[in-house]
């Protein structure tokens, strides 16, 4: 059946009155439903990646045992990287490439999943309050 805050069947198109214990509620939940921006998400899954990709390259210098770490294998990966200072910036600069397009790409699929489903959830209510339309006729 479709949310009826009051009991009362609702009519396409009518608006629905909210009571004081459910005011609260409406705000959260469109908070929790509002989709991602793709771009600042993508930006930011990029930047947490480059910082990633800089201090592991940092580290792999740095640390004493560093040398041991199988970072060269990651030269296969991204072209121009090396274990060295200069590609530190390389690093960095090809770990934001990859997790913004990874983040753009999950943002991308977050959205979509919850437009399916909200169209889902409105068109099997709308489905229910019309349903027995024509046996009024």
């Amino acid at each position: 059946m479709a949310y009826q805050p009051n009991g009362d069947p609702q009519i396409p198109g009518s608006t629905i009155r909210v009571t004081p214990e459910e005011e609260p509620v409406i705000p959260a939940v469109l908070y929790a439903f509002a989709p991602l921006h793709k771009r600042a998400f993508g930006i930011a899954v990029g930047t947490a990646g480059a910082l990633f990709m800089a201090f592991l390259t940092i580290g792999g210098l740095v640390l004493p045992r560093g040398p041991e770490f199988p970072l060269r294998l990651i030269e296969q990966y991204f072209t121009g990287y090396s274990v060295s200072w200069p590609g530190v910036v390389v690093g960095a600069a090809w770990g934001f490439v990859v997790a913004f397009v990874g983040g753009w790409f999950a943002a991308f699929c977050r959205n979509l999943a919850l437009a399916i489903s909200a169209f889902a959830i409105k068109t099997r209510a709308e489905y229910e309050a019309t349903r027995e339309f024509l046996d009024h006729i």
